[in-house]
C-alpha cells in the first residue's frame, strides 16, 4: 500500500478528525454497493480503509511516524547495513536477517476485534428484534437482538472485525447493548410493570380501560371501588423466555389519576366522606 496519509488525502500532521473524516468520505463515495462492477473504485475503498486500519489506531499511527512499522503495519527490521562485514566483498548481513525475518512478518494474522456500542429500543430487546449496524469499514448489517436481552449484554459477530494482515482471518465485533428506557414499561426479569392511570370515575363505578403492552393495546375490566395502587395481572404479556419457557406476565398498577383543575362538585363529595380514616381502615393507626 502507498503512504497511508496520501492514501486519504490527507497531510501528516493532520489530527484524528480530519482523518476520520476523510476516511469516511472516501468510503461512502467508493463503496462497492454503490459502484457495483467499478474495480478502481473497491481499490480506493480498500486502500482507504486499510489507511485507517494504521492511522485510526493511535498507538500505530505513532508507530509509523517513528518508522517501527510500514505502510502495512508490520514491523521494519531494527538492523541497519553494516557495509563490508569483516571485508568480505560487501556481504550485508542484513540482507541474511531480512531472509530470516521476512517470513515471520509476512505470515498471516488474525485481524484485531472491534467493539461498538449500539442502542436499542426497549421492546425490541424485551421481544427481540433487529437493528441496524455500521461497521467500521462503512458497511450496514442487520443486527439480530435475541428476546429478554438486558442493558450491557454483549453480542459477538465472528468475522466482522478488522482484515487479518497478510491474508489472515478477521478479528470478531463486539457489541455492547444500551437499552433505551420506556416512558411506560419497565422491566424485572421477564415481568413487565406499567403503571396504569384511571380517573377517580373509573376507579369509584369500574369499566373496561385500555392498558399497553408489549403486542400492542388491550382491554382490561376495572373492578368497582378499585384503590389507587391495586395490581392487575395479564397472563402470558410480559418478556419471551430466551430458553423456550413460558412467557413472562405484565403487572399493571392502577394509578388514580385526579383532575388537574379544581372541581367544587368533586370537593363537596370528598368532604361527605371525610369521616373515613384509610389509615385506620389499614391498621397503620
Amino acid at each position: 500500500m502507498r503512504d497511508p496519509y496520501a492514501a486519504l488525502g490527507c497531510p501528516r500532521d493532520a489530527d484524528a478528525g480530519t482523518l476520520k473524516r476523510a476516511y469516511r468520505r472516501i468510503v461512502k463515495e467508493n463503496h462497492p454497493d454503490r459502484n457495483p462492477g467499478d474495480a478502481k473504485a473497491e481499490a480506493r475503498f480498500k486502500e482507504a480503509a486499510a489507511a485507517w486500519d494504521l492511522l485510526g489506531d493511535p498507538d500505530k499511527r505513532a508507530r509509523f511516524d517513528r518508522g517501527e512499522i510500514d505502510a502495512e503495519g508490520r514491523e521494519r527490521a531494527p538492523f541497519g547495513g553494516f557495509g563490508n562485514f569483516g571485508g568480505q566483498g560487501g556481504f550485508d548481513p542484513g540482507d541474511l536477517f531480512g531472509d530470516i525475518f521476512s517470513g515471520f512478518r509476512n505470515r498471516p494474522r488474525r485481524g484485531a476485534d472491534t467493539r461498538y456500542r449500539v442502542p436499542v429500543p426497549f421492546i425490541d430487546a424485551a421481544r427481540g428484534g433487529t437493528v441496524r449496524l455500521t461497521l467500521k469499514s462503512g458497511r450496514s448489517i442487520a443486527l439480530k437482538v435475541p428476546p429478554a436481552t438486558e442493558d450491557g449484554a454483549r453480542l459477538r459477530l465472528a468475522g466482522r472485525g478488522e482484515p487479518g494482515p497478510s491474508g489472515g482471518p478477521p478479528g470478531d465485533a463486539e457489541v455492547e447493548i444500551s437499552v433505551e428506557p420506556h416512558p411506560w414499561f419497565r422491566r424485572e426479569g421477564l415481568t413487565i410493570l406499567v403503571d396504569l392511570p384511571v380517573s377517580l370515575a373509573e376507579a369509584v363505578r369500574g369499566g373496561r380501560v385500555r392498558a399497553p403492552t408489549l403486542d400492542g393495546p388491550v382491554t382490561v375490566r376495572i373492578a368497582p371501588m378499585t384503590s389507587s395502587g391495586a395490581r392487575l395481572r395479564l397472563k402470558g404479556k410480559g418478556v419471551p423466555d430466551p430458553e423456550g419457557g413460558p412467557r413472562g406476565d405484565q403487572i399493571l398498577r392502577v394509578m388514580i389519576q385526579l383532575p388537574r383543575d379544581p372541581d367544587p362538585a368533586l370537593a363537596e363529595a370528598a368532604e361527605d366522606r371525610a369521616d373515613a380514616d384509610p389509615r385506620v381502615e389499614a391498621g397503620m393507626a
